[in-house]
């Protein structure tokens, strides 16, 4: 019987994924000055105005004003007339230091002061889980994978003015059949493209499936039984933060992998590498890719939890799904073997205390062949494969 996956993604224009840009560029923008810094930043919006907030530890100083505003701009609002324009929209900021409470149970783990060292522990407690699959160039599964990719297209043309009608907030949905859990065919596309008032839908339509859809997913993967949804609710005219609101954090599934593997919960955006949710699971993909790339599995999921103040995980776990070629248990003592996946271990094996997260506040944090991101290079896969099959 064939069971249906779908993901969707939204193009860097849409006012939750513009507040996650914010976050990951002041990040970045400390990181800059100032690797140890602590950082959680979010961010909000809405007609008008962007709100940046949260907790910041650091002895530099950044113009987050002047950072915010870059950001909208760089998305591409900058008239009234797209609703938002970055050069006259308020910008608030209101910040505190990281708790003490909090900042104590990081810079001296638990096991760390039981022994008399010091230890990075966890920024906080949680699940993190990472997953690699062989379906797809980019090691993800094929209904993100697509997402994104419409995404990133339906971006590219807009700011390629081919269609000068498109403005910056979009979204992108793919539906695929999988047979013997492995896609057959893209059931349905959605495509919800912001766009001005003169343009009509049935321009917006043709386009789109000549400029994205056609130019994106693989013609062995659409039939025509395959259904398009294009601007499904008829109009698009008001998009962006006038639209509906934005928030850090409110596109978790995006970052991760479309709902096809569980998430923790946890988001990404405007946090330093000490808050696991965020490099915790950036280990974990790494981990499950070099478990890919060893040849030790066609799919694997690592899971691992955390307890604030404590450097190594309270359980770890690894899945691949009756696709391994050794059990999983000696998959997972060889990763455990070979990687630290404390906070101290994850920050050096993947030199996270560095500006590299705005890039990936758009299009997803995994997967991204376009970017040469650390915890996409599954470089300790030979130490892998040697201890798993010892």
């Amino acid at each position: 019987m064939d069971r249906l996956y779908t993901a969707e993604s939204v193009t860097a224009g849409h006012p939750d994924k513009m507040c996650d840009q914010i976050s990951d560029a002041v990040l970045d923008a400390i990181l800059r000055e100032d690797p140890m810094a602590r950082v959680a930043c979010e961010t909000c919006a809405t007609t008008g105005l962007v709100l940046v907030m949260g907790e910041i530890s650091t002895t530099t100083y950044v113009p987050i004003q002047d950072v915010a505003r870059q950001v909208v701009l760089d998305i591409g609002y900058n008239r009234a007339k797209f609703g938002f324009d970055g050069h006259t929209c308020a910008v608030l900021t209101a910040f505190n230091e990281q708790s003490g409470d909090i900042a104590g149970g990081v810079d001296h783990a638990l096991e760390g002061r039981a022994e008399g060292r010091r230890q990075t522990g966890a920024g906080d407690q949680g699940m993190m889980f990472g997953y690699a699959t062989d379906e797809t160039p980019e090691r993800l599964p094929m209904p993100i994978a697509l997402a994104h990719r419409l995404a990133r297209r339906m971006d590219e043309v807009r700011r390629s003015r081919r269609l000068p009608w498109m403005r910056p907030d979009g979204k992108s949905q793919v539906s695929i059949a999988y047979r013997d859990g492995k896609p057959l065919s893209v059931r349905n596309v959605v495509i919800s493209v912001h766009h001005d008032e003169l343009v009509t839908q049935k321009e917006i339509r043709e386009a789109m499936m000549e400029e994205v859809v056609r130019a994106v997913i693989p013609g062995h993967l659409l039939t025509e039984d395959t259904e398009y949804l294009v601007n499904p609710s008829g109009r698009f005219v008001i998009g962006g933060p006038a639209g509906d609101s934005g928030l850090t954090g409110r596109k978790i599934i995006v970052d991760a992998y479309g709902g096809f593997v569980p998430h923790g919960g946890g988001c990404f955006s405007g946090k330093d590498p000490t808050k696991v949710d965020r490099s915790g699971a950036y280990m974990a993909r790494y981990a499950a890719l070099n478990v890919l790339e060893a040849g030790l599995a066609k799919r694997c999921q690592v899971s691992l939890a955390y307890a604030i103040g404590r450097a190594h995980p309270v359980s770890f776990d690894v899945d691949t799904f009756g696709t391994g070629a050794v059990p999983d248990e000696r998959i997972a003592e060889a990763l455990t073997a070979v990687l630290d996946f404390s906070p101290d271990g994850i920050i050096g094996e993947l030199d996270l205390r560095r500006p590299i997260y705005r890039q990936t506040a758009a299009y997803g944090h995994f997967g991204r062949t376009d970017l040469e991101l650390p915890w996409e290079n599954p470089c300790r896969a030979a130490e892998v494969k040697k201890a798993a099959r010892g």
